[in-house]
Formats: C-alpha cells, sequence, structure tokens
C-alpha cells in the first residue's frame, strides 16, 4: 500500500505541520523548510529540529520531504543566480538533514534565454558543486517532472535522464512523479494501456527503482497542455482512472505520495480529507 502525505503548513513552528499530518490520517508529510518566495531563511534552530523530528515519530509518519524555493534556478544562464541557486538549495539539503528528511524535491530549472542543452549541462554542474560541498548526508535531492511552462527543463523524460547519466554521484539523487505535470507535459495515463506504456518508457529512460516518490495531483488542463494546473483528485482531466492504476500498481508499493492539491474546505470538510478519502477508496483490497 502506498504511503499516502501532503504538502502542509509549518506557520506556528515546523512541528505543526507533522502534528497535522497525523491528524488528518496521513503516513507522511512534505514541507518547505523555509518561506518558498524568499531567498533568506529564518534560522533553523536544534529545538524545531527536535519538535519536528518528536512529532514525525509521535505522528507515525515516515519518509517526511521538502520542496525547494521557486526562486532557485540551478539551469539559470545568469551566473549571479545560477551562483544564488547553488548557495540556496546547498542550505535546503542542509536544513532537510537536520530535520530528519528524506528527500528535497527540486524542479530541475528554466534555461531561459540560453538552449535546452545549455541549461541541462547547468543543472550537472550545480547538483555536482552541491554535492561537493555536502558529503556523508542521508537525504537526497529529488528531481520533480514539470509540466513544461516556457522553457521549463524536466518535462521529458529524456532531461532527467540526462542530468543522472551526467551527475558524477547519481546515486544521491532520485526523481519525484508528479501525475498532474507528467500529463500535461504529453505523457497519458488515463488507460490501463496508456499508463503502462508511459512507465515503461520512464524504465527505459532512467528506470523505475530511481522514483521515490509522487506528487497525486489531478491536472485542470489537458493532455500536452504543458500548463501546470493541480486539481482535486477526480475533478480535473485525468479524472479517477490513473490515481486506481497507480495505488495499486505494486512497484510503488510503500513509496512516498504527497498531495499538493489547493488547500480548502467543502462545509467542514478540509479538502486533504476528502482526496485522501478518494485515494483510499481506489485502493483493490
Amino acid at each position: 500500500m502506498p504511503l499516502f502525505g501532503s504538502h502542509l503548513s509549518i506557520a506556528g513552528g515546523y512541528y505543526k505541520a507533522a502534528v497535522k499530518a497525523a491528524e488528518l490520517g496521513f503516513d507522511t508529510v512534505q514541507i518547505f523548510t523555509k518561506n518558498n518566495n524568499r531567498w533568506e531563511g529564518k534560522e533553523l534552530t536544534d529545538e524545531d529540529c527536535r519538535r519536528f523530528r518528536e512529532a514525525v515519530a509521535e505522528g507515525g509518519l515516515v519518509l517526511p520531504c521538502s520542496h525547494d524555493s521557486y526562486l532557485i534556478n540551478l539551469a539559470s544562464p545568469k551566473q549571479e543566480l545560477w551562483n544564488k541557486s547553488v548557495d540556496a538549495l546547498t542550505i535546503e539539503l542542509e536544513r532537510a538533514e537536520a530535520l530528519g528528511l528524506e528527500g528535497v524535491v527540486m524542479h530541475p530549472g528554466s534555461f531561459v534565454d540560453d538552449t535546452e542543452q545549455g541549461g541541462l549541462k547547468r543543472i550537472v554542474r550545480g547538483i555536482d558543486e552541491i554535492h561537493r560541498r555536502i558529503s556523508g548526508i542521508h537525504c537526497k535531492l529529488w528531481l520533480e517532472t514539470t509540466a513544461g511552462q516556457g522553457t521549463n527543463l524536466g518535462h521529458r523524460f529524456e532531461h532527467l535522464a540526462q542530468i543522472l547519466e551526467d551527475v558524477k554521484e547519481a546515486d544521491r539523487l532520485g526523481v519525484c512523479v508528479d501525475t498532474c505535470h507528467i500529463f500535461a507535459a504529453g505523457y497519458p495515463l488515463v488507460s490501463k494501456e496508456d499508463y503502462n506504456a508511459t512507465f515503461e518508457e520512464f524504465d527505459e529512460l532512467i528506470g523505475l527503482e530511481k522514483i521515490c516518490s509522487f506528487h497525486l495531483n489531478d491536472s485542470k488542463k489537458p493532455l500536452g497542455s504543458r500548463v501546470d494546473r493541480h486539481e482535486h483528485i477526480g475533478e480535473g482531466e485525468l479524472g479517477l482512472e490513473p490515481f486506481r492504476h497507480l495505488v495499486n500498481d505494486p512497484r510503488f508499493d510503500q513509496l512516498p505520495m504527497y498531495l499538493e492539491t489547493k488547500k480548502e474546505k467543502r462545509g467542514d470538510v478540509e479538502m486533504d480529507s476528502v482526496n485522501l478519502s478518494v485515494l483510499k477508496s481506489l485502493i483493490d483490497r
């Protein structure tokens, strides 16, 4: 059975995200380790780490992770931004390690006004530099599949395959597959045949063993739109079937699957609870 989680707020203390995840009935949690739209972050204290780790243990959570800042762009052709991105992602990885997280989900980056190959080479160089600065830690970087808006890299499996091939310490990298993103990027998932074909292609190019986690999001936009707009499970263009295939796929048993759907209520019920119930209802028992 998969391990279901959600991206939850750390407002009021990191531990509160773990407490909330347990209250909602999740198995795991994803957080930001700092404000995701600022370069600077509030100092992470020993007390922050202790309380978060305790809340994770008390809630019976496993494999918590974080998502990196949206400002980071390792593919940037601007040297100043690339340098800031390397520094920032290094710090994100250090913070995640201190909190006891399993991985840091990272967007590969955007090549902007350069070329796709130029962007991919800078991503590789950036990851190699981060790995050089930090050695001997458990936490890994998880490359996220993207929808392919603008010049974003990671919307083709070939992009991730090249990064994994060229990075010196590829064993320190994993992949986070976002259902909305790969669908928007043009990979079909609805029929069982299409679902199998998509993951066969992933396996041939990258290897299923590199998948460390999933983001479970339906898509507001259709197949191949290359527009990243999340929707509640079963309420978008994907519908329920891709999620039924995924949660019953024995190859992904015990992998963390985090919701990134909108935080809102319907009546008195939080949509995280609704989405979790829908996912669990799809599991063959």
